[in-house]
């Protein structure tokens, strides 16, 4: 499966870029967290098996660990990548391209069961070559794909800050600009920042650093953040 673009507007009419994971880079991610898995399992073993039964206990509560909630926990507090994904640039994010969730990424786990059926990913393969976007099938279900992480879709380099509502009413083109600010402020000086920022003093109400800070958590607001 060749990796496929899609590009998605959100009901605020900023343009989002999502180069979407074809089935190879995924199952090499996949590889090196099974092998991580398979180390850290292995190097416990030792300890636990001075344990007895009592070892043997830990030892598979370890194993449901690394098989399941090790995926999900990285996923929602490593910013969509587990360790194999993070080597291999990749990301999981929703299908709108904002950030995966727990009940996303539970739901995209918890069905690797059906996408490894009859065997070595078979269900899973087959979706991910039909599907456009080359979502498996848990994806589908989930409402979420995996995407380059190096071409992140616009919005995702915004700082999070507690989003706040814009006072006017502005058009899709000024909106997309205010997001595309807010992505790029921490690549230039802070007086330039200040300086762009101070422009826009009639929709803040503030300036210098206050204004920055105003502008990334109105960002925020049009990305559909909390």
């Amino acid at each position: 499966m060749l990796d496929t673009v899609r590009e998605i507007e959100t009901p605020e009419g900023v343009s989002l870029r999502l180069r979407a994971a074809g089935a190879l880079p995924r199952a090499q991610a996949w590889m090196v967290d099974l092998l991580l898995r398979l180390v850290v399992l292995f190097v416990a073993m030792i300890p636990l098996a001075l344990f007895g039964k009592g070892g043997n206990g830990l030892a598979m509560l370890l194993m449901f660990a690394l098989l399941w909630a090790y995926s999900v926990a990285c996923e929602v507090w490593l910013d969509g990548q587990t360790l194999g994904k993070r080597a291999l640039g990749l990301r999981v994010v929703k299908a709108d391209g904002t950030p995966v969730t727990w009940l996303p990424s539970v739901v995209r786990n918890l069905l690797r069961v059906v996408d490894a059926l009859p065997g070595v990913y078979g269900v899973g393969l087959a979706s991910t070559l039909v599907d456009p976007h080359a979502r498996r099938l848990g994806d589908i279900v989930a409402g979420t794909m995996v995407i380059h992480a190096q071409e992140l879709p616009a919005g995702q380099q915004v700082p999070a800050l507690a989003a706040l509502p814009l006072p006017l009413v502005l058009t899709a083109d000024e909106q997309a600009a205010l997001v595309e600010y807010a992505e790029r402020a921490g690549q230039l000086t802070v007086q330039r920042q200040e300086e762009l920022a101070n422009l826009l003093a009639p929709l803040t109400g503030q300036r210098d650093t206050a204004a920055i800070r105003q502008l990334v958590a109105h960002a925020n607001w049009l990305l559909g953040r909390a």
